[in-house]
């Protein structure tokens, strides 16, 4: 998987603005990147070092509609948490930097 593709964006909830002041972050990625992968890209675009990655994956939620259709109230997701080490400086998704 190429890096520039990896990381998506930002998670934005409560929890996770809260973690952001313990080095915390929760970043949406894409469904096939692996923890190396994201902790290649974060080291390559933005200069920061992990030092755990978890993997969470939402599975969707069908429901039955009308005339048989279905109905995905919650599409596939998938997010890693990663927790950087005390050395390293914060993460700042905004400045998405390629070189």
């Amino acid at each position: 998987m190429h890096l520039s593709s990896v990381i998506i964006g930002p998670v934005v909830t409560e929890k996770s603005e809260r973690n952001k002041a313990l080095g915390v972050y929760t970043i949406r990625v894409g469904p096939h990147a692996t923890k190396i992968d994201v902790k290649n890209a974060l080291r390559k675009y933005f200069d920061v070092e992990a030092a755990s990655v978890r993997v969470l994956r939402t599975r969707p939620k069908v429901r039955s509609g009308p005339k048989g259709e279905q109905i995905e109230k919650r599409h596939r997701s998938k997010r890693m948490i990663i927790r950087l080490t005390k050395k390293s400086k914060a993460l700042d998704l905004t400045k998405f930097q390629t070189s």
